[in-house]
């Protein structure tokens, strides 16, 4: 049906975990207008013409659960939201942000749609969702269909990744700290690559390949060459002597007292810019000291080590992984300028590209004058043709890919770990020069040349050659010993209400042993006694201000009805997950959630969350609520204001945890036991809403299952003003 409109009406990024799944999604509310009576098989050729556009849909399994499940009901007949759901993820996909979670679920008017699919950014998946969008109705229409469209929406997304989401060193740090092993969460602080791992006062700090552990002193001697040659030869540690230089005619006479053959590079240079090697003759040193001079705030003049470049890792005192490199040639055709065999002969090589993304950069002879130089040397340039066969080096160093990590000779490796620790570091690149790293340093003459803070971690991830190495890994465990989740104790509390009488006893109960304790809630934010916000604080971003606060010991955080749908959770995980009571006549007025059916679902996100090691806190009064208690993965506390509710009761039998009343007063019990806390009459604070009493149980449940004793209880309840 050409030209038939598909409009998105709004999107809703859900950036916690939601209604749909963990990971945050941006759900489109789509209008499918006519097209609700033209399902796919009814629209000639266009199953065919979709799959072509793109092949790779045959790999999503759909309802079927088998490769071509999604083409198979394309051919059989489904509907555009459904496609754009296929269709958004396979260009997430292409575009390098793998993740197959998609959903397409009608609402209650008729050819409106949601449709929600993983977003890794809200801007690049909204972009995703218009591109898809497109090449659907593209696909549609036999007379505007083009197979070039989905390439170049690829390339919309793929540009738009590379500039918004993290960089690939601190993408496999979040990778490894949020991997189901491990489980330590990660809030992104900023636009760029600074990341926290973990919650409160037990999180960490990186930014790339730096944490809140590597020290500025450190990382200001690592950019001075000077400096760092300086303080490891004052350890014993082999260095090439060297001399700072000030002009050209300094650097020769640097290079004759030293010794050539030399190097000339910037005393704060990097990534191999700007470095001249193996110099042996006066005009090459000047030209090189120019070169050097132009990319850093002073030159230094080394004497030059032969063999083979290689970087290796240390973290936390260990070397994780090590990198050899590679010269950089080419090989004349007797046609092709040099520039032009640099562009056919390196630069085609898929390990190179302009960002973070490759192990190798691209080579521009205009934009490096070390590589100019190193042809100039040649007697040539970068318009000159070689003859056919011949070999032209074009760069020396900087090229380390190779993975060589199980040949490192354990002394070698011991020398890189001395070198980290010398300058400070507790991440480091360490480069040095020798012929065979599976031998000792000493005998070959090989040196310690470059230590570098916040080395990429690319090289090690993406090897051309070897095994990739998990580098996030080994700088995770270095940051969280092994155990350590990097979590303080999380207290999330949702229902249809009598949310807030609940978070503030909660915040209240576990403030009482010194602790630092965040409350966010309807009626404010609360940093212990200090109110931040007056306001509403029942909602994302001023959960995430606690959560990000190095001070906080504890956090509870109430969640609303509306805000779990418009916004996610704050957390990915909590320790207790408190569910008050579900009201399936009050639904929210969204045009989706309309059934006591998808309340239920709304609701059990926060019963989904809670950490293996936590617990549920369930009111047997409610079924909808106590049938969640199957959905928790960790303990089940159950309270109600019957002692003789039947599922309380049965709990118990069970050997379960519950909290209820009895004859006025508040009972902790397990089994046959119980133990008095408090006494209805002596909470004068509790006024006599209907609601309180419950409000106060799933509170004690709470603190109990946080590991308050029943006299930690007991003092505090006596102490609470309401």
């Amino acid at each position: 049906m050409p030209g038939t409109p598909i409009q998105f009406l709004r999107f809703v990024h859900l950036r916690g975990p939601n209604i749909w799944t963990y990971k945050p999604v941006l759900e489109a509310w789509v209008d499918i207008g006519a097209l609700e009576d033209s399902p796919s098989d009814s629209i000639p050729g266009f199953p065919e013409r979709l799959a072509a556009l793109l092949p790779g849909l045959v790999e999503h399994r759909c309802s079927y659960g088998e490769r071509g499940g999604f083409l198979r009901r394309l051919v059989e007949g489904t509907w555009p939201a459904h496609i754009m759901e296929h269709v958004t993820l396979e260009l997430q996909n292409l575009a390098g942000m793998p993740g197959g979670f998609g959903r397409a679920r009608s609402t209650s008017q008729r050819g409106i749609y949601k449709v929600a699919v993983r977003a890794w950014h809200e801007d690049v998946t909204r972009a995703a969702f218009h591109l898809g969008r497109d090449l659907l109705l593209c696909a549609m229409d036999p007379e505007t269909y083009g197979p070039g469209d989905a390439a170049t929406a690829v390339t919309t997304l793929h540009d738009m990744a590379e500039s918004l989401l993290l960089g690939p060193s601190t993408q496999s740090i979040v990778d490894a700290a949020t991997a189901k092993d491990r489980r330590i969460p990660a809030i992104r602080l900023n636009e760029g690559n600074l990341v926290q791992l973990g919650y409160g006062a037990r999180a960490r700090r990186i930014w790339t390949a730096e944490t809140d552990a590597t020290p500025a002193i450190a990382e200001a001697i690592a950019g001075d060459k000077g400096m760092t040659k300086r303080l490891l030869a004052a350890c014993g540690l082999p260095v090439p002597p060297g001399l700072e230089v000030d002009s050209p005619a300094a650097a020769w006479e640097a290079a004759c007292a030293i010794g050539l053959p030399a190097v000339v590079k910037p005393v704060d240079g990097n990534h191999g810019r700007g470095v001249s090697v193996d110099l042996r003759d006066r005009p090459d040193v000047e030209a090189a000291y120019e070169v050097a001079a132009k990319e850093g705030r002073g030159v230094l003049v080394e004497r030059f080590v032969s063999g083979t470049e290689h970087r290796l890792l240390v973290v936390g005192g260990a070397v994780v992984a090590a990198a050899r490199g590679e010269e950089a040639w080419v090989t004349g055709d007797g046609r092709s300028t040099v520039a032009e065999l640099i562009e056919a002969q390196i630069n085609s090589d898929p390990r190179r590209g302009l960002t973070e993304d490759y192990p190798l950069n691209i080579i521009r002879m205009e934009t490096d004058p070390a590589v100019a130089l190193e042809v100039q040397r040649q007697g040539l340039s970068r318009d000159a043709v070689p003859e056919d066969g011949r070999r032209v080096l074009i760069q020396r160093n900087g090229n380390a890919v190779y993975d060589c990590t199980d040949l490192v000779h354990p002394g070698t490796a011991a020398i890189a770990v001395r070198a980290a620790r010398v300058v400070g570091l507790d991440i480091a690149g360490i480069d040095l020069v020798v012929d065979d790293i599976a031998r000792p340093l000493g005998p070959q003459g090989g040196a310690l040349v470059e230590v570098n803070a916040g080395p990429s971690l690319i090289t090690h991830l993406k090897p051309a050659d070897g095994e990739p190495r998990l580098v996030g890994r080994a700088i995770v465990d270095h940051l969280f010993p092994a155990g350590d989740l990097g979590r303080i104790p999380v207290v999330g509390i949702a229902g249809s209400g009598g949310l807030t009488p609940v978070a503030r006893l909660v915040a209240w109960l576990l403030a009482q042993d010194g602790r630092e304790v965040g409350l966010a809630c309807a009626v404010g934010l609360y940093l212990g006694d200090q109110c931040l916000d007056p306001g509403d604080c029942a909602h994302w971003d001023p959960a995430q201000r606690l959560l990000i606060n190095p001070l906080l010991a504890a956090a509870v955080i109430e969640n609303g009805m509306q805000a779990m749908l418009s916004e996610g959770l704050a957390y990915d995980r909590c320790q207790v997950g408190v569910l008050t009571h579900i009201d399936p006549d009050r639904l929210p007025d969204d045009g989706y959630v309309d059934s006591p059916e998808r309340l239920c679902a709304l609701m059990r996100t926060q019963i989904d969350v809670v950490l293996p090691g936590g617990a549920a806190v369930l009111n047997a009064a409610d079924p909808l609520v106590a049938e969640m208690a199957p959905l928790s993965d960790g303990e089940v506390l159950f309270f109600s204001t019957d002692p003789e509710d039947p599922v309380l009761v049965a709990h118990r039998a069970a050997g379960g945890r519950a909290v209820t009343l009895g004859a006025g007063r508040v009972l902790l019990g397990q089994g046959a036991d119980a133990t008095q806390v408090a006494e209805l009459r002596d909470l004068t604070w509790m006024g006599d809403q209907p609601q309180a009493a419950e409000a106060l149980l799933a509170a004690v449940a709470a603190a109990w299952a946080l590991g308050l004793t029943a006299d930690q209880i007991r003092e505090g309840l006596a102490r609470f003003g309401g």
